[in-house]
């Protein structure tokens, strides 16, 4: 009884703070998640955060993606590039280029060396972070420029880092400071930017998971930023936190009911040119038509929600009677503000291959209107897109022949 107390009292205390871990009262959280609670994700690597914002729908138990996916490079490597520089602000850029190429081995110790320490630097820190330096960069150091080690940090007049005659690298809190923050202040400022979004205002909760969310300088700047805004919640485990959810959303990939599209999708077709509306360059002549090339036709706008197994449907004839192939194209662009496949930042992402068999002649069928069967040659094509789970899935067919063709297109990485 006095061991369940102290956990109440552990949860209160956690939420008097406003961060608290998951896992030491995970049923107490899930019991105050309503419908319509809003969340974000923030998923802090090594390279990249990556954000994701989700609204939940009960009873259903699913999910509503409101925002497509956003990220920058903020990842934990800033911190690592912010050292190297501090190295180079030191020792010399050339000379730290012509270690990291003459001694690859010693310097990839040297930053392992640096990602023990790394991890381990929190806020308020009183003792300096001591970093070993490698005795080949001592000694190339010492050949290269003529001078030691020690001798080169006193010119440097860098305070915030000293020489210890263990042959150690000490970074003060101050310089663990100076490595952090640029980083911080850019995943800090992300997720405001994200936060102010009309669609994402009303958020109750941040998760912030990835390797790089383990580090206290991260946990203790995001609380202070936005720990009035919403719950800051970091579960136990927390680098493990996205490939956990990623084994349980390829168990049950209905449970995102609803996602945002991240690009807009849709084919290239032949139109009938319009003059003073469509670009005289796009024009093409065919059997005595006039076409306008190039035209994309949208299935799907960038951001536009579209729900688990959506289907957008459009029929299309072939250009040219008696055609016996068509090939359809899968374009993308990162805007919605596209008109056609040449415009910039459309680039193609699929292609479908129809073959069109010759229709079989009906019995007692003669010659129409339009020479040569030309009304009963016309055909409708039917393709369609289907959304909402992690691949689009584009099917075309023949209605004559009822011939098909499908293909798939990833929806995250295109």
């Amino acid at each position: 009884m006095s061991w369940r107390m102290t956990e109440r009292e552990q949860l209160r205390r956690s939420r008097h703070s406003r961060t608290f871990l998951v896992e030491s009262g995970t049923g107490e959280l899930w019991s105050e998640l309503q419908t319509g609670d809003r969340y974000i994700v923030a998923d802090c690597g090594g390279g990249t955060v990556d954000l994701t914002v989700h609204q939940i729908e009960q009873p259903q138990g699913t999910l509503k993606e409101l925002y497509k996916a956003s990220g920058g490079p903020y990842g934990a490597v800033g911190v690592d590039l912010a050292f190297e520089a501090m190295l180079c602000q030191i020792f010399g850029d050339d000379f730290i280029q012509s270690f990291k190429a003459k001694r690859p081995a010693a310097w990839v110790d040297l930053t392992i060396a640096f990602e023990a320490r790394k991890r381990t630097a929190a806020p308020g820190r009183a003792n300096a972070l001591n970093i070993s330096l490698p005795f080949s960069f001592i000694d190339y150091y010492k050949r290269h420029r003529g001078q030691s080690v020690e001798a080169a940090l006193r010119r440097s007049n860098m305070n915030i880092v000293k020489w210890s005659s263990q042959g150690m690298l000490r970074l003060t809190q101050e310089a663990m400071n100076e490595l952090f923050q640029p980083t911080i202040i850019n995943i800090v400022k992300h997720i405001e930017e994200l936060m102010a979004k009309p669609e994402v205002r009303g958020v109750r909760f941040l998760f912030l998971v990835g390797g790089f969310a383990e580090s206290p300088m991260l946990q203790k700047a995001v609380q202070r930023a936005l720990g009035r805004t919403c719950r800051i919640i970091i579960p136990h485990d927390v680098g493990l936190t996205i490939l956990k959810g990623a084994v349980l959303f390829g168990l049950d990939p209905t449970v995102v009911r609803v996602r945002r599209c991240p690009l807009t999708y849709g084919v290239g077709v032949l139109n009938r040119f319009v003059e003073g509306r469509h670009p005289r360059e796009k024009l093409l002549i065919k059997e005595g038509r006039e076409w306008c090339t190039d035209i994309l036709d949208r299935f799907v706008a960038v951001d536009q929600s579209v729900a688990l197994g959506e289907v957008v449907r459009r029929s299309y004839t072939p250009a040219r009677l008696g055609q016996r192939k068509i090939i359809i194209n899968i374009y993308c662009s990162m805007t919605d503000d596209v008109t056609y496949i040449s415009d910039p930042g459309v680039r193609k992402c699929g292609t479908v291959t129809l073959d069109l068999p010759e229709p079989l002649p009906l019995p007692g069928a003669v010659g129409g209107a339009g020479g040569g069967g030309g009304g009963a040659e016309r055909r409708e094509i039917r393709a369609t897109m289907q959304f909402g789970d992690t691949e689009i899935k584009v099917t075309a067919v023949d209605v004559m022949s009822n011939r098909s063709v499908r293909a798939s297109i990833d929806f995250l990485s295109n």
